[in-house]
This record gives C-alpha cells, structure tokens and sequence, in this order.
C-alpha cells in the first residue's frame, strides 16, 4: 500500500527537467519547503499542465471516495484518463509495507528507488481538487512485496503522461526487472 512517498532531493532537479523539455516550471504558490517524507492527507507539490507550460504547487494527496474513506492510490487497469486532469507527482522513492517481523509491533517498510535516477515521477490523477498516485499490477522488483506497483516515470518522460504522447498502456505499466532498488528501512538492519 503506497501511503508514503519521500520527494526528490531539491526543486531544482525538477526545474531542471522540465526545462530540458523545453518548458517552463511555474510556481504559482511559491517554492514548496519539502519534508523528508509525505503521507496520505498531506499536500505535496505536484505538476500540472498550465497553458503553454507546467505549474507545481501543493495539492492533498487522496480525495474523499463514495463512504467517505481516503481514495490515495487509483487504479489505472483497464480505464482511459484522456479527459481526465492528469498531475505528476516527483519522489525520490516510495515505500511498501509486509507483516511485521517476529519481536516487532510495526509493518516491515521498505523504500524503492529508481536503479538509473535519483528521482523519478508518478503519475497521478485529479479529482476534487486532491490526488491520487496512479497504480499497476506488479513488476518483479515489486511483486515480493505487493501486489500492485506505482506507475513510475523516469525523469524526462513527464510529458507521456501530462499530454498523453505516448499510448496509455506504454506510460502505465510495470517497470521491467532490474528498474527499482529496494532497501529495508524498519526494522534497520543491525
């Protein structure tokens, strides 16, 4: 269950990709201060389409599904998102949870990172003026961990998913094996 995500180092590799683009990155509501890591209900900065360029600015991760609880992750099997308004969300890594190890109350976390970037992007979908990170079945880097995987984007391919120029089975799928490092971080290792 992707509810945590930690973001990229600083604003300036985001800046800096989209830049190679040949865009410019608005920051309508200043340059966001970034902790070390976003939960569900937080408000991350996240890329939007904006005219001629890209804006990032904080938005709510999950909106309020039909009973009431968070919708934080989306399913992306088997729909089209070609009218919806699509974001991106930038990270460093995201994490997973299995059960608890024996002598411990608390999940087993792990963090992913993509293997050739230091950051990467997912990609997300919004809906009542909140978010949700987009999800897949499982690569195998994942599938050990979980059944579904975040829809990731290496740095340089934001614009597959915000203008759709790529077919939307290519842009969310499951990265290939070798894509994604994984490192426990709870319990540490002694």
């Amino acid at each position: 269950m992707r509810n945590r995500f930690v973001p990229p180092p600083t604003l300036g590799t985001i800046d800096d990709d989209i830049r190679q683009l040949g865009l410019v990155l608005e920051f309508p509501a200043g340059r966001p201060n970034m902790p070390p890591e976003y939960a569900i209900g937080d408000s991350p900065p996240v890329v939007l389409r904006a005219g001629e360029g890209l804006s990032l600015a904080p938005m709510t991760w999950a909106w309020k599904g039909p009973g009431g609880k968070p919708v934080f992750n989306f399913r992306s099997d088997g729909r089209t998102f070609g009218s919806s308004e699509r974001c991106l969300i930038p990270a460093a890594g995201f994490f997973e949870f299995t059960d608890a190890e024996p002598g411990h109350k608390r999940k087993t976390k792990w963090r992913f990172d993509l293997v050739d970037a230091p950051w990467m992007w997912m990609a997300g979908v919004v809906r009542q003026g909140a978010f949700a990170i987009l999800t897949t079945g499982p690569g195998p880097d994942v599938a050990p961990y979980h059944d579904r995987q975040v829809c990731v984007l290496a740095p340089g391919q934001a614009l597959e998913w915000l203008d759709l120029t790529q077919a939307e089975g290519a842009v969310l799928r499951p990265l290939p094996a070798g894509s994604l490092s994984v490192r426990k971080v709870y319990p540490e290792q002694a």
